[in-house]
């Protein structure tokens, strides 16, 4: 069976993984007036500067992505690996 790949940010000393969660939040932060305090209290992260550090290090595209996309893409990763026998 193929490795999952995952998405990492680094964050201090946590470790967010970017997956459909997580991206249902990034999508409530950019369209709306979601403050970063909010968005560092979802993200489990323990203030507003981590926050601002985490949205520093997410690349755009993945800011803007549907998580029902971020899954599909996941899901034809996974089955093109399986195909190809990794």
């Amino acid at each position: 069976m193929a490795e999952e790949r995952v998405y990492k940010v680094r964050v201090g000393d946590k470790e967010i993984i970017i997956d459909e969660e997580v991206l249902e939040i990034l999508q409530k932060y950019v369209k709306t007036e979601m403050s970063l305090e909010q968005l560092a209290a979802e993200l489990g992260l323990e203030s507003w500067e981590e926050a601002y550090e985490f949205i520093k290090k997410i690349p755009a595209w993945i800011l803007w992505i549907q998580p029902s996309l971020w899954r599909t893409m996941k899901e034809m990763r996974t089955a093109r690996e399986e195909l190809r026998g990794k």
